[in-house]
């Protein structure tokens, strides 16, 4: 039970924060773009920021929880195999989803909300516009790394029988 448990919150938290990044973001902003070119790209980033910070307080619940979880099954037995590298893992992905709800998504924030009209629209060579695809790109990388690991995770799960 408790094994299926662990695979469920690995499944909800990759799988949103998969679903999140590659579909909904991209959803988002074209349909928004295509619906109001002129405002749309702002308005789709400010979809899609309350969208992310709502999954980032989720995560970190379902990030304690896991893991719980794992010292659940290592207490009550059978513990799981290589249980070091797993809590160190979820823990590795927990300190990412913090790092990008409570550091970086504020500072991204912060940003859009000084700089009148989309971010795209300033020189590229801004140092605004330079800073928050700095923030962007390494809270994508934040989002590709905990998927990576959590895939990880979800498979060593299945093979852990």
């Amino acid at each position: 039970m408790l094994r299926f448990a662990s695979l469920l919150i690995l499944v909800v938290w990759i799988g949103g924060l998969a679903t999140i990044g590659f579909v909904g973001a991209p959803a988002v902003f074209e349909a928004l773009e295509r619906h109001d070119p002129a405002n749309g790209r702002t308005i789709g980033a400010l979809v899609f920021g309350a969208v992310l910070a709502r999954f980032h307080r989720i995560s970190w619940i379902l990030g304690a929880g896991l893991l719980g979880v794992f010292g659940l099954r290592a207490a009550l037995g059978p513990r799981p195999r290589r249980l070091g590298i797993r809590l160190w893992a979820t823990a590795a992905m927990l300190a990412m989803s913090l790092t990008a709800g409570l550091w970086i998504a504020p500072r991204i924030e912060t940003i859009r909300a000084a700089t009148s009209g989309p971010i795209a629209n300033l020189p590229e060579r801004d140092a605004i516009r330079i800073e928050f695809g700095r923030l962007h790109g390494a809270s994508t990388a934040l989002m590709v790394l905990t998927i990576v690991i959590g895939a990880g995770l979800i498979w060593v799960e299945m093979k852990d029988g």
